[in-house]
């Protein structure tokens, strides 16, 4: 699902311009569960951005699903969120 990624990548990027931003495709890892051949893939990402700042975590997530808008309808069936600060991307690697 290579287009799908290329697509989360430039849309996170595009709104969200982030200092990193990682992208996991475990799409086939859930091959055979129910819904799998119709809803969609299943993504990791890690995400750092300033617009993250002063934002708790249910706004930051609100955040990448606006950008990622009608792809969480119709690309993506399970998304895993790991969104930071600069500053706390910095705390980590202490």
């Amino acid at each position: 699902m290579k287009e799908t990624t290329d697509l989360i990548r430039h849309c996170l990027t595009t709104e969200l311009k982030p200092t990193l931003l990682e992208i996991i495709d475990n799409t086939a890892a859930h091959a055979g569960h129910v819904g799998s051949h119709k809803s969609g893939g299943h993504y990791n990402v890690t995400i750092v951005s300033a617009a993250f700042e002063k934002k708790n975590l249910v706004q930051r997530h609100q955040l990448i699903y606006a950008a990622l808008d009608d792809m969480m309808k119709n690309d993506i069936h399970a998304l895993g969120i790991n969104a930071l600060t600069p500053t706390e991307e910095t705390k980590d690697l202490k």
